[in-house]
């Protein structure tokens, strides 16, 4: 169960780092929208296609909590790249136009969240995730991706409850995907283990995250050779 004080506090973060995405995404020329963006093979608008077509697929699992209808977030990894291909390929207002409008709708229907579920537990990537969980789920969707866009905006711009989203929807992903034993330690105090918890590495939030999402180890400090990481 998520109090309508935490759920207001959640979608309040998401709200912000919401309005910062966009305003990004906003200043962005054509000819920008079409650069290369962190995430291999795909553009800047690719990245925001994503983004956008992930707000419509989580609406599925708040219809999951809520109802107790089991849901998945796509029909096929096939259907998901297409959706987000066909948004990339929307011209430039008509892209943000919609990735607005999907950040406005799942905010909408996130308020079902309040209260009794139907629901409590659901799956994602046939792994088990607390419903109450979702809402922490768009936030790290849209901090990692802001990260992605590679613009002048940081991700230590972004709110330190949501770099904490972000950083437990990784891991949740390395531990599905049964990644190297490490135990991660973040300057925060924040700890996690992976596996056996072999290997201990160090840093920031930030840094932490640069590294979990993107391979990026300038921020980073472990005892020994860094570990290969499964794509996240």
């Amino acid at each position: 169960m998520i109090t309508p004080a935490r759920l207001h506090s959640d979608l309040s973060r998401l709200g912000r780092e919401t309005d910062m995405f966009l305003a990004t995404v906003a200043s962005l020329s054509d000819d920008e929208m079409a650069a290369p963006s962190l995430c291999q093979s795909w553009s800047r608008a690719d990245v925001v296609a994503h983004v956008s077509a992930n707000a419509r697929a989580l609406v599925q699992l708040i219809e999951w909590a809520a109802t107790g209808e089991e849901r998945r977030l796509y029909v096929s990894p096939e259907a998901r790249a297409e959706a987000t291909t066909a948004l990339a390929a929307l011209p430039r207002k008509e892209l943000l136009a919609e990735l607005r409008s999907s950040a406005e709708h799942f905010a909408e229907q996130a308020q079902r969240l309040a209260g009794t579920l139907a629901a409590p537990e659901i799956g994602l990537n046939g792994s088990p995730l607390a419903a109450t969980s979702i809402v922490a789920l768009r936030i790290s969707e849209v901090v990692v991706r802001h990260h992605d866009l590679d613009t002048a905006w940081t991700i230590e711009e972004a709110d330190p409850d949501s770099l904490l989203d972000a950083l437990e929807a990784a891991v949740r992903s390395l531990r599905a995907k049964h990644a190297p034993g490490m135990t991660l330690v973040t300057e925060e105090r924040d700890q996690w283990v992976i596996g056996d918890g072999a290997l201990r590495i160090e840093s920031d939030r930030e840094g932490m995250l640069q590294w979990l999402a993107r391979g990026d180890v300038a921020h980073i400090e472990v005892e020994g050779e860094v570990p290969a990481l499964p794509s996240w």
